[in-house]
């Protein structure tokens, strides 16, 4: 199945070939500069800090020979218009959440992160080495891209609300901000979904359009100033306990850089995948009793809300079964998840339960 040609000339790639003056890739005295587009504002915690080490990485590895131009979210195109316009060739790179594009394909969302599925740590197991890259590839090359996790937000809460959730009947008509499979679940669970772009969040929730939402942590969040409008935060989420940030590069421009350039790109990937994920778990804690003090209630979701999310988390990836893809990739992560959770359950776990109850 060849999309790329399919994209460049469907209505799918209009946003990006709208986008007229995304600036053409630079070979100045062996320099090359790529052009990146993100699916979010200048400076969001996590999210574009992990944009920009990559950036980082990229630039000082190369020695100034390889550099990344960015433009944030709505500079040249739209949050959600990024994947048409690098698959198109309109722009040379972006970073951002794949499962925004579940849409192109479905296997794109096991590659952000699923309801119930893989943690920071498991996803890290499962695509280096459980064969998680290799279909990222398979995926890339029907759109014409090359990509690589570059970024890791690890488990994200339950989100904010503006009143508790005491049942799972709560959830009925509630309109609640949550993308990819896990907004999928909500709704069969009976909620409203919103796919709100990250900048758009907190006018959602002050206007009332939104009753809720979820977005990264407590130290993103805190910056987005959520609790301004929410005090109800429930920090326990099934929608995305691991979520990865993509780099993806326009696969005729990844094949035309030297191997040392390819290289450079998939290292400071790696490097910016770890970074990010160590980032938001050393920032978390402290983050969140920064909320305490500002009247922020910190909650968890009763059983039955658990057991309802379930339910629409496996009624969700069971409508996507019939793509073979898809069921390839939801079968290797599933795999992956088991076999590390048979280690880390009887290692880690234990280790950190007993840390806890001797040492306090």
């Amino acid at each position: 199945m060849d999309r790329r040609s399919f994209l460049k000339n469907s209505a799918l790639g209009g946003s990006a070939a709208a986008a007229t003056t995304l600036a053409a890739p630079a070979f100045a005295a062996g320099h090359r500069e790529l052009t990146m587009v993100t699916s979010v504002p200048d400076g969001f915690a996590v999210f574009d800090d992990a944009a920009e080490k990559f950036i980082e990485l990229v630039n000082a590895m190369s020695d100034g020979s390889l550099t990344i131009k960015k433009f944030a979210a709505g500079q040249l195109v739209g949050a959600f218009e990024v994947f048409d316009a690098v698959s198109s060739g309109q722009a040379d790179m972006y970073h951002s959440a794949d499962y925004y594009f579940g849409g192109q394909h479905p296997g794109y969302y096991y590659f952000t992160s699923v309801p119930f599925g893989a943690t920071g740590g498991e996803m890290a197991s499962w695509y280096y080495h459980g064969g998680g890259r290799a279909l990222h590839d398979e995926l890339g090359e029907i759109f014409g891209l090359k990509s690589f996790l570059a970024g890791n937000t690890g488990h994200q809460p339950g989100g904010w609300f503006n009143k508790e959730i005491s049942s799972a009947a709560d959830l009925q008509g509630l309109k609640f901000r949550m993308p990819g499979l896990g907004g999928l679940a909500l709704g069969r669970a009976g909620a409203s979904v919103q796919n709100v772009p990250g900048g758009e969040i907190y006018q959602a929730l002050s206007s009332g359009a939104i009753d809720g939402a979820e977005w990264i942590g407590p130290f993103a969040d805190e910056r987005l100033g959520f609790q301004e409008i929410c005090d109800s935060y429930y920090t326990g989420g099934m929608h995305e306990p691991g979520s990865a940030l993509v780099a993806a590069t326009n696969l005729d421009v990844f094949n035309e850089l030297t191997t040392v350039q390819q290289a450079i790109i998939e290292t400071a990937a790696a490097a910016a995948h770890q970074w990010s994920l160590s980032q938001s778990n050393y920032n978390n804690g402290a983050a969140l009793e920064r909320l305490k003090t500002q009247g922020v209630k910190v909650l968890e979701f009763p059983d039955d809300v658990w057991d309802k999310l379930g339910e629409g988390a496996n009624l969700a990836l069971d409508d996507f079964m019939g793509d073979e893809l898809f069921a390839r990739i939801r079968a290797s992560q599933e795999a992956a998840v088991r076999s590390t959770y048979d280690w880390t359950s009887i290692s880690d776990d234990v280790f950190t339960a007993q840390r806890s109850r001797v040492m306090g």
